[in-house]
């Protein structure tokens, strides 16, 4: 793609997160972010079909990258499942201010739901039904963890991340070994 099609889009998206960190979803207008992107609103057009196309591209531009980065698909490169949890905090913690504005902003119900589903799929690619975990229902177990990761991560978002990404992951793969879900 080309670069002035990726700069002008990454300045339509920055504007757009930062009118969110200020306001609620349904105030945000497309004048007021072609205006904070010094850009024209027609080229906003030109790009987004409206504000929830914006929104959409914007979390799956954002939770794709944490996905491609933290989660790789292929099997020679794919990391210890810690290893991967620690990556996943570190990534949340170095975008920060992105993730806080969509988990705190009380008109985005939708980002946590992609993000959960983005979770499911992760644990239900990863989780070994062998062992401990042979008589479950994957279904639901998958359900469980997913929910549960989702959680912590919007609790610790909304606590401006009281705790580095490498404590939360102790912590959590602790929980995990106690349960015996960890491998």
């Amino acid at each position: 793609m080309d670069r002035r099609i990726l700069k002008t889009r990454d300045a339509i998206m920055k504007a757009f997160i930062e009118l969110m960190a200020e306001k609620n979803f349904e105030q945000v207008t497309i004048n007021e972010i072609a205006h904070r992107a010094n850009l024209n609103r027609g080229t906003v057009y030109l790009h987004y079909v409206d504000k929830f196309d914006l929104l959409d591209q914007c979390v799956e531009t954002h939770l794709g990258e944490l996905y491609k980065l933290c989660m790789p698909s292929d099997e020679k490169s794919a990391l210890p499942p810690k290893a991967s949890m620690l990556r996943t905090f570190e990534y949340i913690e170095q975008h920060a201010f992105f993730y806080t504005t969509l988990m705190t902003n009380k008109s985005i119900s939708a980002f946590r739901s992609r993000m959960t589903e983005m979770m499911f799929q992760s644990i239900s690619e990863q989780i070994d039904m062998n062992d401990i975990n042979k008589h479950k229902n994957k279904e639901i177990l998958v359900q469980f963890l997913a929910s549960a990761a989702v959680g912590v991560v919007e609790w610790w978002i909304s606590r401006s991340m009281p705790y580095s990404a490498n404590e939360m992951v102790e912590e959590l793969w602790s929980l995990l070994e106690r349960n015996q879900i960890a491998p």
